[in-house]
């Protein structure tokens, strides 16, 4: 089944063709075919599959939300790039000259497709409410299906630009207004609201990683923390973690271990509430052969590494922070790696770590190497900071570049619900629930805690995300959304370690891994730019304010 259901997409590209004449020219042959498509629940199935790969495109394996799987993280204090040319190193170009994003050029936008998928979806609603004759239930939870995916693409629009067009139908009319920003949120959640009313708890094997009830409460209870609706976040994030199947169980479960919780839900991982499912042959992904040290795959791969302000952001396995002043000159004492917390191990490569049966060798010459950012235009699979990514990647994916990569892509997972109702329960002062929901989190790895309030939540909260949640796509949005990006972002510099060997020992000397200083504008933390194009071809618009 799990074959059929992605070899479905090929048949999606040629009843979409169809689709998309429809919309540009409603002959009745392309009016047969629509009704073709709907009329049977058997090739509707077929059809929405189609629109899964949405979950897909806007994540770390996808190329829709940074172009060519780059990571959002490299712009942050996570994750440091070591190229230094357009494409591979594009996050460094980005973060030392921002206004290389304009209206005409913008790795990070999603406009166009964005756009052409919203039309992909109406035209989809359309046709099921016109022509679908299979039973109502079923033609429900299709259209709660297709008002989810809606409201994806919605959601990746709204936090790139605040004020956008609203469709809810096909249209010709190439002169749309953009609505407010209160209007789209409320779209969006109107649409989700639809979708949770409609999808089931659970589905059968057979429809399994197919949208449910508690995909739309959890991406609800995201949504609703970027429109700042905190009683409507915390309310869908409980309503999530609540949700309990026909048998009285609980739905998801935190994975007792960290470094589990990225499997699917198939692979007996409960903590996984919305995730894309690759398979071999076809679709894969690139993230291993992308990321992997060097001594995984010869001068490629590690396209970039974690930086030493994250790796000083994870706690000692018994709380509290190491004290790291030793490392800020050169010496010989071994970072206190082995002390901290489970998280960092499961997401961080560091030299010495254990990886596919060898010892990771970060330093000057080592198998995995390290070399100095600005030295090579590209990585040479080298690390620039001293560190690799482990996160994500397939550990028992031996052979990378024979193999593409197959694990899943875990979109939402149960701990980011837990932090979505901490965060919106700290904003609503219910600090009660706001430490319980930080407490379940912090269990799962051991770490103690002590109830907070105020300023000091919402601080601990923050710590939180950067750290559940590294390397996951979300540090970057998160920065935006709570307006600290220029303060995080601008007129600084990060550093990794430079380890060399000397015999049976290793130095380490505190290094600046940028070349530049990093600049960000207030502009960017507000919205990015409307297309050039779109302003060209739609009369009823104008640019963004901060971007005229």
């Amino acid at each position: 089944m799990k074959n059929k259901f992605y070899h479905t997409i090929l048949l999606f590209g040629f009843i979409l063709c169809v689709g998309c004449q429809d919309f540009l020219d409603p002959t009745p042959t392309n009016k047969y075919s629509n009704k073709f498509t709907w009329e049977s629940e058997k090739n509707a199935t077929l059809y929405l599959n189609g629109f899964y790969t949405y979950i897909s495109i806007y994540g770390n394996f996808g190329n829709g939300q940074f172009g060519a799987t780059l990571l959002t993280d490299g712009l942050t204090d996570q994750l440091k790039y070591a190229g230094n040319v357009a494409g591979i190193g594009t996050p460094n170009l980005y973060a030392y000259y921002p206004e290389r994003i304009t209206p005409d050029q913008n790795s990070l936008g999603v406009w166009n497709d964005a756009y052409e998928r919203v039309r992909r979806v109406n035209e989809a609603l359309l046709g099921l409410n016109e022509f679908a004759k299979f039973p109502e239930e079923k033609k429900k939870d299709f259209e709660g299906q297709l008002r989810f995916f809606r409201s994806y693409i919605y959601f990746q629009l709204m936090k790139r630009h605040k004020s956008v067009i609203l469709l809810d139908k096909p249209t010709s009319h190439k002169d749309n207004p953009r609505a407010s920003e209160a209007e789209g949120w409320d779209f969006i959640e109107k649409d989700l609201n639809e979708a949770i009313a409609s999808l089931p708890v659970t589905r059968p094997a057979a429809e399994s990683g197919r949208l449910t009830k508690g995909m739309a409460l959890a991406f609800k209870s995201r949504v609703m923390l970027y429109a700042q609706r905190w009683d409507k976040a915390k309310t869908a994030a409980q309503e999530c973690i609540d949700l309990k199947d026909d048998k009285g169980g609980l739905v998801y479960e935190l994975n007792p271990e960290y470094k589990k919780a990225f499997a699917s839900y198939e692979q007996g991982n409960k903590e996984a509430i919305l995730y894309f499912r690759y398979v071999s042959p076809s679709p894969t992904h690139n993230f291993d052969k992308n990321y992997v040290p060097g001594g995984d795959y010869a001068g490629l791969g590690a396209l970039a590494g974690p930086t030493q302000e994250m790796v000083e952001e994870y706690e000692l396995a018994t709380g509290g922070k190491p004290d790291w002043s030793k490392w800020r000159s050169k010496t010989t004492e071994t970072p206190p790696y082995e002390l901290l917390e489970p998280r960092f191990k499961a997401s961080i490569l560091y030299n010495g770590a254990s990886w596919k049966g060898r010892k990771v060798e970060a330093f000057v010459g080592g198998a995995d190497g390290f070399q100095d950012y600005g030295s090579a235009s590209a990585s040479n699979g080298h690390t620039v900071t001293g560190y690799f990514l482990r996160k994500n990647l397939d550990e028992k994916n031996t052979d990378v570049e024979k193999n593409l990569s197959t694990q899943p892509w875990i979109e939402i997972r149960l701990a980011e619900v837990y932090l979505n109702l901490a965060e919106a329960a700290a904003e609503l002062k219910d600090a009660a629930t706001a430490n319980q929901a930080l407490t379940a989190v912090r269990k799962r790895v051991n770490l103690p805690w002590s109830a907070k309030t105020g300023d000091a939540l919402m601080q601990a909260v923050r710590h939180e995300r950067k750290v559940e949640l590294a390397f996951e796509g979300q540090y970057y949005w998160d920065l935006r959304r709570w307006n600290r990006a220029m303060t995080e972002l601008n007129n600084v510099r990060f550093h990794g370690l430079k380890i060399e060997k000397n015999g049976n020992s290793f130095s380490y000397q505190y290094v600046v891994v940028d070349d530049q200083v990093r600049k960000y504008t207030e502009r960017l933390q507000k919205s990015f730019p409307i297309p050039s194009a779109e302003l060209a071809n739609n009369s009823a618009i104008q640019q963004l304010d901060e971007w005229k």
